[in-house]
């Protein structure tokens, strides 16, 4: 792959030069840009013909600093941050002359990022998690462009600074990478950081309920149920408020994340037996806690909340402690736990020991993956490809994760005792206010699109409390299942539209599972469901699942 590209490399600059004129007409820059660069009295196309080839060993972004605006679509509905409002912000653009107008949806984000790839053209920057449909469509559909192209023709610079693996990964069957992930780790990086790595996946109760009822073991169904019950009975109200005794994540179309692969994981049911995928969801264990859940609702210890609020009422109960026991993803409600802290140390939530299988066996927890979280793409509107590619390299960049994570120098951060680090009242207003820090300073990743924990956790400080805790139990349970992602069909393939109705009837049946009056009941939600699956075609996806797990297998050398 390295000589191939290197040799394609060296094409491509020698076109360069030839094409230095031609570039200049077709480098994507727009008339807006033009026309914005001329208002700074810049003539939009200075001394083009002696721009000297594209480097791969300097960062291209310096070679234009002028002032440009990139439109970035985040498909996120909660994200709260705006870009130049903070210090970090305002210095990437300072430094480098993009700024960026963040467009976030409103409501549902699938409705509003399907409008956009509908309408054919999207925003310069697209930013949503990796298993979205909307990737597949907007690669499909033609709309954003091959990041590899980009970089030979404008930044060779980027392949310096991207991760190979990566880029492997995200290969599609045209030889082009459309997207590059953040927060991935590919097993090579386990090799190195793997002990350090943490999840996200945590079972938490409030510390002082928990306490007061004698600190009991949750890890069996009765020790379970029992704790829940004795929450309940002996702080029936919070601050007024009904007791909420189990949190769960929302509820939502296709299904429930604390219901599915996690609860899996608690329970450390396996993914796959003997090379083959292993069908989790029929699992006796599996069956048996959603029984118990099931039996936690006949007792009046699933409030009606969970199964109706959003994230944002979620994360309101969060702040005023009203769940007592949680199944929840720890950074979810990091704000919220910072906030508690301040009030009452005392009123935290901790992670325990949660829901186990009969042996009593560790949770295997998603660890970091190469999937990542998010990934990010350059639609074929972006306003000028050059600029695009070469920020994106710059973010990718140690520098970049460097400016994104510390900030400014003298500002959030400082070279305190021989080591770059934030500034003490700065890292004090991150764990005490999160939303006021991101504002006040705007560093430690308030913009995550492409953070890589990999190369920032050299500045990282120590974990403090209350978020300590939370992490330390984690470790040692974090585990690389990078060969299990994305192994979902294209949802408009025959095998795709099979998946999108099972999920959908997921969506409908975990609800109905939970509710049902009795055990004889839930048998019969449950072998129905199973049923429908299997009618529906569900050994057709799961053929479809094998064949993508064992391409994942050779694509990571294992």
């Amino acid at each position: 792959m390295g000589m191939k590209r290197k040799s394609k490399k060296v094409i491509m600059l020698l076109m360069a030069c030839i094409m230095v004129l031609s570039l200049a007409a077709c480098s994507g820059k727009g008339n807006n840009t033009a026309k914005k660069e001329n208002a700074n009295n810049t003539p939009a196309n200075t001394s083009t013909s002696d721009k000297p080839a594209p480097s791969a060993d300097e960062p291209g972004w310096k070679s234009d600093t002028s002032p440009i605006t990139f439109d970035w679509y985040l498909n996120f509905a909660w994200f709260p941050n705006k870009w130049g409002v903070d210090p970090t912000s305002q210095y990437v653009t300072k430094k480098t002359g993009v700024d960026i107008n963040f467009i976030v949806p409103a409501g549902n984000e699938n409705e509003k990022l399907n409008t956009l790839i509908a309408s054919g053209k999207l925003p310069d920057f697209i930013t949503l998690g990796w298993w979205e449909d909307g990737v597949k469509k907007m690669i499909e559909g033609g709309l954003v462009l091959p990041l590899n192209e980009l970089a030979e023709q404008y930044d060779p610079y980027f392949f310096k600074v991207s991760d190979p693996d990566k880029l492997g990964w995200y290969t599609q069957d045209d030889g082009n990478v459309y997207g590059y992930p953040n927060s991935s780790s590919s097993p090579k990086d386990y090799e190195q950081f793997g002990d350090t790595y943490v999840s996200n996946q945590t079972f938490v109760v409030r510390k002082d309920i928990y306490e007061a009822i004698g600190s009991p073991d949750m890890r069996t169904p009765e020790g379970f149920l029992s704790a829940l019950k004795a929450a309940k009975e002996k702080f029936p109200e919070i601050d007024g408020q009904p007791i909420i005794p189990l949190g769960l994540h929302e509820f939502i179309q296709t299904g429930n994340d604390s219901l599915e692969g996690y609860i899996q994981n608690f329970l450390a049911i396996p993914r796959e037996k003997d090379g083959q995928l292993y069908e989790r969801e029929r699992d006796p264990e599996y069956i048996k806690w959603m029984k118990v859940l099931r039996q936690a609702n006949q007792d009046g210890l699933l409030a009606k909340d969970i199964f109706i609020d959003k994230r944002a009422q979620m994360e309101e109960k969060i702040a005023q402690g009203r769940y007592f026991a949680m199944l929840y993803q720890r950074t979810d409600f990091a704000a919220q736990l910072g906030t508690l802290y301040q009030q009452d140390p005392n009123k935290i939530y901790i992670a325990v020991d949660g829901p186990a299988n009969a042996n009593l066996d560790a949770p295997t927890l998603n660890g970091p993956s190469i999937a990542g979280w998010t990934l990010t793409l350059i639609s074929k509107d972006v306003k000028d490809k050059e600029r695009a590619i070469k920020f994106l390299s710059y973010l990718n960049s140690e520098e970049g994760q460097k400016d994104l994570y510390l900030g400014e120098k003298g500002v959030s951060y400082d070279t305190i005792d021989g080591k770059d680090q934030f500034l003490p009242e700065a890292f004090d207003l991150m764990n005490k206010d999160r939303s006021a820090f991101d504002k006040q300073y705007g560093s430690s990743f308030t913009f995550w699109m492409m953070q890589n924990t990999n190369i920032t956790q050299q500045w990282a400080p120590e974990s403090v409390e209350p978020y300590k805790q939370l992490e330390d139990w984690t470790r040692g349970k974090a585990k690389s299942f990078s060969e299990f992602d994305e192994l979902d069909p294209l949802a408009n393939s025959e095998e795709g539209i099979i998946n999108t109705k099972i999920k959908d009837l997921r969506g409908k049946t975990l609800p109905k599972l939970l509710m049902a009056s009795s055990e004889t009941e839930f048998d019969k939600i449950w072998d129905d469901y199973i049923k429908k699956q299997d009618d529906l075609g569900y050994a057709k996806v799961q053929a479809y699942k094998q064949a993508k797990y064992e391409e994942n297998k050779k694509k990571l050398g294992m």
